[in-house]
C-alpha cells in the first residue's frame, strides 16, 4: 500500500496514541491501536513495571501506521470511539455513537454491563468499528 493510500486510511491518531499512552502502564494505548493481548499484560504488569511503557513512547507511530493499515476507514471516528469508551465507557456512550442504541441504554443502565462489556469492547472496538465501515461499503 502506497504512503498516499496509508494517509487517505488515517483510523487512529497519534496525538490520542500518546495521550493514552501517559496512562501507558494501564495498556490504553495498546488496545486503542488494536493490540488487546499485549495492552492486557500492559494493564496486569504496569506497563512490564514500566519499562514497556518507556519503550512503547518510541512505537507508538509504528503501532498507528500498523492501525492505519489494519482498520478500514469510515464515517465513524475511531478516536472519537476510543475516546468514549476510555472515559465513559461504563455510561455506554460509545455505543449509542456506533449506532447501538439498545445495548448503550444497557450499558447505561447496568455500569458497562457491570465493566464486563467494557472490558469486552477494549479487546473488540476496532474491529467493531471495522466490520461497520465494511458493512456500509457492501450495503451502503
Amino acid at each position: 500500500m502506497s504512503h498516499t493510500a496509508v494517509a487517505a486510511n488515517d483510523t487512529h491518531s497519534k496525538v490520542v496514541g500518546y495521550l493514552l499512552w501517559i496512562f501507558g502502564f494501564t495498556g490504553s494505548h495498546r488496545f486503542y491501536y488494536g493490540k488487546p493481548i499485549t495492552g492486557t499484560i500492559w494493564f496486569f504488569t504496569l506497563g512490564l513495571l514500566g519499562i514497556g511503557w518507556l519503550i512503547d513512547f518510541f512505537l507508538i507511530p509504528l503501532m498507528d501506521r500498523q492501525a492505519d493499515l489494519r482498520f478500514r476507514s469510515g464515517p465513524t471516528s475511531y478516536t472519537l470511539a476510543w475516546i468514549l469508551l476510555t472515559f465513559l465507557g461504563i455510561f455506554g456512550l460509545h455505543r449509542m455513537y456506533m449506532g447501538k442504541w439498545l445495548t448503550g441504554l444497557l450499558y447505561l443502565v447496568t455500569g458497562g454491563l457491570f465493566l464486563l462489556g467494557v472490558l469486552y469492547d477494549f479487546w473488540t472496538l476496532n474491529e467493531q468499528i471495522s466490520m461497520k465501515h465494511a458493512k456500509r461499503g457492501l450495503f451502503g
